[in-house]
């Protein structure tokens, strides 16, 4: 993929022009890519809501779980997809930013052995994830995003980083805590602007980003933490010998894994 003249051109792309954006972005800008999920049904049923002018939202592109991808707006053009939101002392992301919206569902809730999204479809346990939300404490189930629509969006961001002044990637949970909760744990933000915004580092990134470290554990059983810790709470039960878990980051001997649900375990007890 590439960009000309402000809009994404390749294999699986589309364009459909939102009527909800305004003008120009300043000199300069935008300088910021935040990262939304849609919580609807499909990337088709979300392109056609956001391009609805009675929706008056719509973010510059929508990546499907198939890896396509469909904007709705030219990267020079403020579109209106943060909404009332603010990070370290900037408000107003819409003059900013460039918004992108994933197809996921979002929370989901557990009831008997099906967990099922906002709008009442259901999702096999195969695509749930369970984690816990950065502005949360305890852990819930999410829609998980495939590897083929990660890998979509690190190649989309990559794409603006190289084009555009970008200089941070942002979830908008995190400039609207509180009101939001997209793209929520199941979606690897933290790794994916760890390994953008240090260009030398790009390509092993992406693999890293999809595929995490592997680990073994060792201990017969090990606890698994809310945080980094002796004293945080556990978060599930045990995990016992031989289990394996990905490897998310490492902060003082203590590693962040995913399986099922993320958590914090004693480094000295994973065999990678």
């Amino acid at each position: 993929m590439n960009i000309n003249n402000h809009r994404l051109i390749g294999e699986g792309i589309g364009f459909v022009e939102s009527p909800s954006h305004s003008g120009l972005f300043e000199p300069g800008l935008p300088d910021t890519i935040i990262i939304h999920f849609t919580a609807g049904s499909s990337a088709e049923s979300s392109v056609s809501t956001l391009c609805n002018p009675k929706t008056k939202a719509s973010a510059h592109l929508v990546v499907g779980r198939d890896g396509s991808i469909t904007q709705l707006v030219s990267f020079n053009t403020i579109a209106w997809h943060a909404g009332n939101s603010s990070y370290k002392g900037r408000v107003g992301f819409n003059r900013y930013s460039i918004g992108i919206e994933i197809d996921n569902a979002g929370r989901l809730t557990k009831a008997g052995n099906e967990y099922s999204a906002w709008f009442g479809r259901a999702y096999p346990e195969a695509e749930v994830f369970e984690g816990i939300h950065r502005n949360e404490s305890k852990p819930s189930y999410w829609h998980r995003y495939p590897e083929r629509q990660i890998s979509a969006v690190y190649d989309l961001c990559d794409e603006l980083v190289d084009t555009y002044r970008i200089s941070q990637i942002l979830g908008h949970e995190e400039i609207s805590p509180g009101r939001k909760t997209d793209p929520g744990p199941a979606f690897p933000l933290d790794k994916l602007r760890e390994r953008l915004l240090e260009r030398d580092r790009a390509e092993e990134g992406k693999e890293e980003l999809l595929t995490g470290r592997i680990g073994l554990v060792s201990a017969s059983k090990l606890n698994i933490r809310l945080q980094p810790g002796t004293t945080s709470p556990t978060v599930a039960q045990p995990l016992t010998k031989g289990t394996k878990v990905e490897i998310v980051q490492e902060i003082d001997g203590w590693l962040q894994v995913n399986l099922q649900i993320q958590g914090w375990v004693k480094k000295e007890y994973i065999k990678t």
